[in-house]
């Protein structure tokens, strides 16, 4: 199974201790023209924002672990434009059954254009379980 991150490009640059951080070149072929210049979609800041999230939860699960999103909430703040982005994602509070995450997408200049929360459901994995494979390199992008 080829993971999101792969499809499009993202880079782990760090995930552990209720952390992560991803970077991704936006390039204008996941925007649109507009009347102030190409902006990349809302789906795709998203997607850059929910897999840092995601990141940050996998560090806090044990072994027999897996989670589901539950709810998924974003702002966007200013228009995202092609570049290099990097969203920062934590856990903010973990129960047993509960992760309650947030992240922020910064530009190369460090403004920031979006920010996110999600509450994850955690399950007994059951198998597999999508789980990142310990044996792969630390840059796999699960999360």
């Amino acid at each position: 199974m080829v993971h999101i991150g792969e499809t499009i490009g993202m880079r782990v640059l760090e995930r552990g201790e209720g952390r992560s951080r991803l970077q991704w070149d936006a390039g204008p072929e996941y925007g649109f023209e507009t009347a102030t210049g190409q902006v990349i979609h809302g789906g795709m800041v998203t997607t850059i924002l929910d897999s840092a999230m995601g990141g940050a939860c996998w560090s806090v699960l044990a072994e027999d672990e897996v989670f589901l999103t539950a709810d998924l909430r974003v702002e966007f703040y200013r228009a995202t434009r092609p570049g290099l982005l990097t969203a920062r994602g934590s856990v903010i509070k973990r129960t047993s059954r509960l992760a309650f995450c947030a992240a922020e997408l910064f530009d190369a200049d460090e403004r920031l254009l979006a920010s996110s929360r999600c509450t994850q459901t955690i399950l007994p994995a059951g198998g597999h379980g999508g789980r990142p494979d310990p044996t792969q390199r630390g840059d796999d992008l699960r999360g």
